[in-house]
């Protein structure tokens, strides 16, 4: 395939943080050090020490004063603690003032701090406010990531579709915002979604859509023109909302479906994530046109105290294998992944167990490393994680979101916020196993996180 490459461009590298040193010509001089010094600085150790016994004592010889000499004092001033964005909309926090209360004013930010901090290998939008991964598909010969994209500001608000494409998920070319909040139906935020690719070709876009009154509703969109590569046009099916939450669900309780799976009875399995009271939920719903669905009575799964399931992803892996799945594989030799992100905590969790198709249950291979109380994607600042199968090559990428840690008033002043993170080859449980062991040995905070592309596995790690 010929790749259109001169419409890319590969963001420049970081400069090093701090120059490297240079050895010196004449080589390293000899310490040449008097007595004197030595002297000197072990006279002014002992001064100081000194000193602090002095002031220790001082301090304890002060009598404490009686009860009746009190006087009341005002109420302290507490910290001003406001929510942070996204929650009262329904979703989880989407700025970090939760985090940072305590801390006044903001760095003194320079110009080529900010260059350093523009990731030279992950994917970010050219400017403004990034957060979930959404819908990601490889469609004739380009790889193509939808992404929670806030087109007016560096901070969290007015949710489109923003849209990139890559040949080689690597080097972005960045297309038209694919969708609006221009409908009662999502009119508050075209929120999370997922794509699924039938047999025939055609994509099914699956997003959540907060309405004019802050309900959670699912809706249908697929593209206006199927032979267009670059996915540029898309249009949303005129009887929307395809879902509402059902009653026993919290109208902000209801987002994020996944990929829908195909089933031995020939309809389409597809999850939702929720809660009831502290447990988390996967819906389960099967349709066979995306337009009606039906509700099962069970869930695909649940764990009691781990509150609200966002961002559900559901797909299989080989016991050994050297080859990803379509998510819609199943039979021996198949295991499948199950990974929530919770909002409680702000962190992915997932687990391996098995799928039975007769009934649309999944069970955890090891009950005490259940979704939400065992393995964890990242042990970092990663969230919101959504996987595709790659027929192109064969094998599963999963996207997630980093929400770096900086102020609202940082990011304003950089003009973006927020990176996304992909991993590659995620074709067998074993790998995952061997994945997990690595992250958990990593360093948590993202300015330190160690970019490598290995080629020869395909694997960013």
């Amino acid at each position: 395939m010929d790749t259109p490459y001169h419409h890319l461009h590969a963001p420049p590298y970081y400069p090093p943080l701090l120059p490297e040193e240079q050895p010196s010509d004449a080589g390293t001089p000899a310490s040449h050090r008097k007595p004197f010094k030595g002297f000197a600085a072990i006279l002014a150790s002992a001064i100081f020490l000194l000193s602090l016994v002095a002031l220790i004592i001082n301090q304890t010889q002060k009598p404490l004063p009686s009860q009746n000499n009190i006087v009341p004092t005002s109420k302290p001033t507490s910290f001003s603690n406001p929510e942070p964005r996204g929650v009262a909309e329904g979703v989880s926090a989407k700025s970090n003032s939760h985090l940072l209360r305590n801390i006044k004013g903001s760095y003194n930010w320079t110009n080529a701090m900010f260059t350093w901090q523009r990731t030279s290998f992950h994917f970010q939008p050219e400017k403004n406010w990034m957060n979930d991964p959404n819908g990601p598909l490889f469609y004739k010969g380009w790889y193509h990531l939808f992404y929670q994209y806030n087109p007016d500001s560096a901070v969290w608000g007015n949710i489109t579709w923003g849209h990139a494409v890559s040949a080689d998920l690597i080097h972005w070319l960045y297309l038209p915002i694919a969708m609006v909040p221009d409908q009662w139906y999502d009119i508050n935020g075209v929120w999370t979604g997922s794509a699924t690719i039938l047999p025939d070709g055609q994509i099914v876009m699956l997003y959540t859509g907060s309405t004019d009154k802050s309900v959670q509703v699912q809706n249908l969109a697929y593209p206006a023109d199927p032979s267009d590569p670059l996915l540029l046009d898309w249009v949303k099916y005129p009887g929307n909302p395809v879902l509402v939450p059902p009653r026993h669900i919290g109208p902000k309780d209801f987002r994020d479906p996944t990929t829908a799976w195909a089933g031995p009875d020939g309809k389409w399995r597809l999850t939702i994530g929720s809660k009831i009271g502290k447990t988390g939920i996967s819906l389960v719903y099967q349709t066979t046109d995306f337009k009606t669905y039906e509700l099962l009575d069970e869930y695909l799964h649940a764990v009691p105290g781990t509150g609200m399931w966002e961002c559900v992803d559901f797909y299989p892996v080989a016991i050994n294998g050297s080859v990803g799945l379509d998510t819609s594989a199943t039979g021996p030799g198949i295991k499948h992944v199950l990974k929530a992100s919770l909002d409680d905590t702000k962190v992915d969790h997932y687990a391996i167990g098995t799928y039975n198709p007769a009934n649309d249950k999944w069970t955890p291979d090891n009950p005490e490393e259940d979704v939400g109380i065992g393995l964890k994607w990242d042990y970092g600042r990663y969230y919101a994680s959504k996987s595709f199968y790659d027929p192109y090559k064969k094998r599963r990428i999963v996207w997630g979101w980093i929400n770096e840690t900086d102020t609202e008033s940082d990011d304003l002043e950089k003009g973006w916020a927020s990176v996304q993170v992909q991993f590659l080859n995620l074709e067998n449980a074993n790998f995952i196993f061997f994945l997990h062991i690595y992250l958990t040995k990593q360093v948590h905070n993202f300015f330190y996180f160690v970019q490598h592309v290995d080629h020869s596995k395909d694997c960013v790690i």
